[in-house]
């Protein structure tokens, strides 16, 4: 048996399709399924760095299905037990088909679609870990650099949490319009109790660390941030603000984040702004896009 699936086979080239062997789930793994792959930025930086990855790789950590031959709903907690990634170490979701442990399966309540499922598993996730590294507190403000997945999953899971107001810095027009369709402050960071930075760019992250309110916490999700110069006095002892590296979630988030999704708290509909198929061609349009910069919050490849 075989199956499709779309392969990074060397840096800074376009990913192509092959036809592989099916997967073979080992003792307790389960074979699932895929009915959906987010396209995710981090997948971009991979494609232009393959120091990141493990090639052959097959890209995409967010990922939703059905376990084969049981009808199992389920999204992929892509991190494994050996601490490796789903589409980084190990194969991921641009395929029709994947093998996973089976504690790597979330179970997906009937009211979550796949598609919102599955951008849970890597944009909401980490949003919430983030929030909780920062102990958020219901009353605190909230800002936001950078409007994609991560952050329309943010400004609803800030307002779930309690946030008395949210603050989003983005550059490109069409995301600040839904950022403010959504009911945030757009602009500068003037005095919020947390900062998320999902955009990575040095001189912004620095201008929201200044911005922060006495005992403010700035947390840093973005993995293409590699430097930050800061006065360790003026910007950090002086005001006690802290720095705060996010990498990642736990398995206990996703479940929460499920429940949060079943009982309409969060609705991550308009986060989704594109769909394609399993296609190698237009899965590079839109990596390349991301590297360029877009006004399409996240993209999702639906199978």
């Amino acid at each position: 048996m075989t199956m499709r699936a779309i392969r990074m086979l060397r840096e800074r080239a376009p990913l192509v399709e092959q036809i592989v062997a099916d997967p073979v789930a080992a003792p307790g793994e389960v074979l699932v399924d895929i009915r959906c792959a987010g396209i995710c930025h981090s997948d971009a930086h991979y494609r232009a760095d393959a120091s990141r990855v493990r090639l052959p790789v097959t890209l995409g950590h967010e990922i939703a299905g059905v376990v084969a031959g049981t009808g199992r709903r389920v999204a992929l907690h892509y991190l494994l037990p050996n601490s490796d990634m789903l589409g980084k170490e190990r194969d991921g979701g641009y395929a029709e088909r994947i093998a996973i442990p089976e504690a790597n399966a979330v179970p997906i309540p009937d009211e979550v679609s796949f598609e919102q499922a599955a951008i849970m598993m890597c944009s909401s996730a980490t949003a919430l870990h983030a929030l909780r590294l920062a102990s958020f507190q219901p009353g605190e403000s909230l800002g936001i650099l950078g409007f994609g997945g991560l952050g329309v999953s943010a400004l609803q899971l800030g307002r779930a949490l309690g946030a008395s107001r949210v603050v989003v810095a983005e550059v490109v027009a069409e995301k600040r319009a839904l950022a403010a369709s959504l009911g945030a402050e757009t602009g500068a960071l003037d005095g919020v109790d947390v900062a998320l930075d999902f955009a990575g760019h040095a001189p912004t992250t620095l201008a929201a660390l200044r911005a922060l309110a006495p005992g403010g916490r700035l947390v840093l999700v973005a993995i293409n941030l590699r430097e930050l110069t800061v006065d360790a006095y003026a910007d950090v002892l002086a005001r006690e603000r802290r720095i705060i590296g996010c990498s990642d979630h736990t398995r206990d988030e996703l479940i929460e984040l499920m429940e949060l999704a079943r009982r309409g708290a969060i609705d991550l509909s308009q986060a989704i702004t594109r769909r394609v198929p399993l296609d190698a061609a237009r899965i590079n349009e839109v990596l390349d896009e991301l590297e360029r910069g877009t006004g399409h919050v996240r993209t999702v490849i639906d199978l």
